[in-house]
């Protein structure tokens, strides 16, 4: 079995790891901007003020996608682009710059895939308690209605957030990513809520202003738990650890199921309501109505995953990487039966078509003597997560998309431009766009399974 004739064969970026022009045509600051402007918290003390300068080049980066034969491109909106402070007055120069990004992407035919959010929240907000405003779900569905009202007459596809686990994880408990705090466990599941809720309105707020019938759908991330063998005990116990809800500590936030359940299934998982009840606000039948909105596709970023067996207990036990066990520039482990294995799970569970959203690596990349960038690493990669992929279609989850993260080096967060996940190699002195090898092998592996 092959993949589906009409799976998506795409491209993913962000706004902030990409843009750049930061100050520029009324765009107001995010908090991103704020965090990395103060020193000790990006490595090498880089920011994102320039990025790889996509604003002003991105008719540059459209016609390299379409060399490289890129059917789709997942990219994410700037919301202080478009409102400078969050709500209020709309920025037309954000909003042209968008239009004209769109109809770029269009023009060389490729789909635009449109993120709401992908972590950089306006400051101006966040000066008004950010996400743990409560009125912070009606800020996000307002963006999310002028978002549909302004270009669902091209746009088909938006998702509503990206990587929720990250930004309020990484960013409000453990401190590691803007704005760089650690709350109580308490606001952290009081922002978790909100977020939800905000989802929930903004499907709403997309759907009655779209110009066009639209697919919405919602992006969350997590380690994939795989079974150790085929054995019909090691499967349900990867299962078991995949979705159950880790304990209270830093990384509490890192899972599926608090966050994917209540918004496909309608109600958050017990073993979590018992867990995290210490810590959580009101939760009322008005509030599962909202969160529970009726999608169209599950998302889902996936880049590793955790071998899992059934122990000699009756649970379900993590195995140890065996000792050397390969890992990416950035430091993480290289385990192609996630891509298998968490797409099939998920669909088991949420009954939805499934895009993977993001799934790439970070490797050592630079330019040869020849000129070009050689990443033969990054090619096995690729192929060996795709090749997994296909046997989750196989095991017959309705897996309807791919996007490899990342179409050029970028701004990576905490990790500034020390780690290239690009198939582009971007010379961030310069701006010159050299494609990979890694971005021509992708393209001959798309057409090949394009063909009707």
């Amino acid at each position: 079995m092959n993949f589906k004739k009409d799976f998506v064969w795409g491209t993913a970026t962000s706004s902030y790891q990409i843009e750049g022009a930061w100050n520029e045509d009324g765009r107001g600051e995010s908090v991103w901007d704020v965090f990395c402007h103060e020193p000790g918290h990006i490595d090498c003390g880089h920011t994102g003020d320039v990025a790889c300068d996509h604003y002003h080049r991105f008719k540059e980066d459209v016609a390299l996608m379409r060399s490289l034969g890129i059917k789709a491109y997942r990219f994410s909106i700037s919301w202080s682009r478009i409102f400078p402070e969050g709500t209020g007055t709309v920025n037309e120069k954000g909003v042209q710059f968008y239009s004209d990004l769109i109809d770029e992407l269009l023009q060389n035919g490729i789909e635009p895939f449109v993120t709401l959010f992908h972590w950089d929240y306006p400051y101006a907000l966040y000066k008004r308690g950010g996400w743990l405003n409560p009125d912070s779900v009606g800020w996000f569905a307002d963006y999310a209605a002028k978002i549909s009202e302004l270009y669902s007459d091209r746009v088909k596809y938006f998702i509503t957030f990206n990587e929720p686990q990250c930004f309020i994880g990484q960013g409000f408990l453990m401190g590691l990513h803007a704005p760089g705090l650690q709350v109580p466990y308490r606001d952290a599941f009081q922002m978790c809520h909100n977020v939800l809720k905000a989802h929930g309105a903004a499907t709403i707020a997309l759907r009655e202003n779209a110009k066009q019938p639209i697919f919405v759908g919602f992006a969350p991330t997590c380690g994939v738990c795989y079974p150790s063998t085929d054995s019909p005990a090691d499967i349900e116990a990867a299962r078991e650890e995949y979705f159950k809800c880790p304990p209270v500590d830093s990384e509490v936030l890192w899972n599926v199921s608090w966050w994917s359940d209540p918004v496909v299934l309608g109600r958050y998982p017990a073993d979590g309501l018992e867990l995290y009840k210490d810590y959580l606000p009101e939760i009322t039948e008005e509030d599962m109505k909202l969160i529970h909105q009726p999608l169209d596709f599950y998302a889902q970023n996936i880049y590793n995953g955790r071998e899992v067996r059934r122990g000699a207990d009756g649970k379900p036990q993590v195995v140890e990487r065996y000792v050397g066990s390969p890992k990416t520039a950035i430091q993480w482990p290289v385990t192609p039966e996630c891509m298998h294995w968490g797409p099939r799970f998920l669909y088991e569970r949420y009954q939805l078509p499934v895009y993977i959203t993001e799934n790439g690596m970070s490797a050592h990349d630079w330019v040869s003597l020849d000129g070009k960038v050689h990443d033969p690493n990054r090619i096995d990669f690729l192929h060996r997560y795709l090749l997994e992929l296909e046997k989750a279609t196989d095991d017959g989850a309705d897996v309807a998309g791919y996007f490899l993260w990342s179409f050029i080096d970028n701004f990576e967060w905490s990790k500034g431009y020390t780690d290239r996940f690009g198939i582009v190699f971007c010379d961030f002195e310069t701006q010159e766009r050299i494609p990979k090898d890694s971005a021509y092998w992708y393209k001959t592996w798309i057409e090949e399974h394009s063909k009707s």
